[in-house]
Formats: structure tokens, sequence, C-alpha cells
């Protein structure tokens, strides 16, 4: 459930690469909210944005006139990260990852990734008219926004409930 805490590893030792990776998918299911940072000259920025994950990509919506879109898109590069709420260090526990924003132009994979979007966050349904629903060019045109997916090109979990500053390159 999203926003639930972590329960403490049960590793005696570091996870194995299948660990890992079940360990990387339950945070990404678990959560709802990720992050993205972008870079222009020497500012950077960050924006969070809900997603959707689905065929090794973050499917998110985004205004094309946004900081974070302009420049990630102009960057050519772009970081995120997700992680689980904590009250301790111990508690601490999520995913940084280096990779690419493109804005979704394909119909089937747009069709694809608003169909997870949509049963991920069904509050969403709200926003699509009644009469044509589910109308993504519709509903780009009316809130304004695109769909756009971050490509991970590099993934680093992190968890110190295996032991403090555990951090590890992982796959999807």
């Amino acid at each position: 459930m999203p926003g639930e805490p972590h329960r403490a590893s049960s590793h005696a030792s570091e996870p194995d690469d299948n660990e890992l990776r079940q360990m990387v998918a339950e945070l990404i299911s678990s959560q709802t909210t990720m992050t993205l940072a972008t870079c222009a000259g020497n500012l950077s920025w960050s924006a969070p944005v809900y997603y959707a994950y689905y065929k090794g990509a973050f499917y998110f919506f985004s205004s094309p006139c946004s900081r974070h879109i302009t420049e990630a898109l102009s960057s050519g590069g772009t970081a995120a990260s997700i992680h689980a709420s904590g009250s301790s260090w111990r508690d601490i526990r999520g995913i940084q990852m280096q990779g690419t924003v493109e804005l979704v132009e394909s119909f089937l994979e747009s069709a694809e990734a608003l169909g997870r979007y949509l049963k991920r966050f069904p509050f969403a349904m709200d926003f699509f008219e009644k009469k044509s629903k589910f109308d993504l060019r519709g509903f780009s045109e009316r809130f304004g926004v695109r769909l756009y997916c971050f490509r991970p090109q590099l993934l680093l979990y992190t968890d110190n409930s295996i032991r403090f500053g555990f951090r590890k390159m992982a796959a999807l």
C-alpha cells in the first residue's frame, strides 16, 4: 500500500541480484510519486510527479512548458528518485536513477500507458470528459499537459534496513 512503512529486511546478508530486483519492484509499486531532477547551466531543479511504471519506463503527465520538462528535453539527461517515507535512519529506502525523459507519441504506447496510469490513479478518470472518455488528445488540450516517460539507464537501490549506507546498482 502506498506510504506504508517498509518492514525491516530479514536478510542476514546483502541481497542477491534477484532479491534486489524484487525489492526494487516492491518499492516502485508501493509508492506513487517520483521526483525528477534537471539542470540547466549551474541551476538545478526538481519536480514531483505521479507515475505509472510499465515495461521499464515511468509514465507521467506534465506541462510541456514546465521547467523540468524543458530542461530534461534540452539537456538529454534527467535524474529521478523514489523513496519511502521514514522516521528513522533505518527506514531510509529508495532508488536513485539516471536516464532520459521523452514525449510519448506512439498511439499504442500512449494507450497502454494511459490504461496503467488510470488503473493506478482511478481519480484521474474524473478529469476526462464523460462524452469522450479516455481521449488523450482532448485531455492534453483541456489541461495543457502531455504524456512523458522517464527511461532509467542507471538505478541504485538504497536500504538502511539491510545496513547503514547500503547502496547497490540494480536492474529493473
